[in-house]
């Protein structure tokens, strides 16, 4: 049941994740998103063999990291500004955001009750991964989200080397955050405490971590 949880949740946050980006792309001027089906919440149109399938399983099965894992394929050259280009990244995580607090409402509103199965565990969990989605794309390498924002300020040249760098940016954030201790103590210690703030209590969470990783 954690299994299947984590997974339906999960998709659909993705969902939530690529809309917001297609949204407010098409708001800041990139009409092309509605032709390429990007305005739905399938998630059949944010598929990418490597953004959408590889990385997210094994930042998922490796460390329970929530890494949002569609590809919405925006004009910038469309948009009115830079200060939309920061917008249209900043929204993936921003839904995110959104998603952690929904699910965090029974925890404190004080409707859930950690002796209750395993429902409160899988969605203490839950909100952790949403909770690590968004700090994890918030970082400023590229491809994430955080790179992104900063984008449309940088030179050229540097946009350029972001672009060329993409998937050794990712797998050198993987490494990092699963051989290098104090940035990866660190990063869940923000992690936890942010989850903490939502009612979720950590010894809860990890729990549902334990049930989730059943290998």
């Amino acid at each position: 049941m954690t299994l299947v949880f984590i997974a339906v949740t999960w998709v659909i946050s993705l969902c939530c994740h690529e809309f917001a980006h297609a949204i407010v792309a098409y708001r800041g001027g990139d009409t092309s998103v509605k032709a390429k089906g990007y305005l739905t919440f399938n998630p059949l149109k944010y598929a990418h063999p490597v953004y959408s399938l590889l990385y997210p399983m094994i930042f998922l099965l490796a460390g329970g990291i929530g890494l949002p894992g569609g590809a919405v394929y925006i004009d910038r050259s469309r948009l009115r500004s830079a200060g939309w280009e920061s917008a249209v990244s900043l929204a993936g995580p921003a839904a995110n955001a959104v998603c952690a607090v929904l699910l965090s409402l029974p925890f404190l509103l004080g409707n859930l009750s950690s002796g209750a199965g395993w429902f409160p565990p899988c969605l203490a969990f839950a909100v952790v991964l949403q909770v690590s989605s968004v700090l994890l794309n918030l970082i400023p390498v590229p491809p994430l989200d955080g790179f992104g924002a900063i984008t449309p300020w940088l030179p050229a040249h540097l946009r350029r080397l972001g672009s060329d760098g993409s998937g050794i940016g990712m797998m050198a954030v993987f490494i990092v955050m699963s051989y290098v201790r104090p940035v990866n103590r660190a990063f869940w210690d923000l992690v936890f405490g942010l989850s903490a703030l939502l009612g979720v209590p950590a010894t809860l969470a990890l729990e549902g971590q334990s049930a989730f990783r059943i290998w």
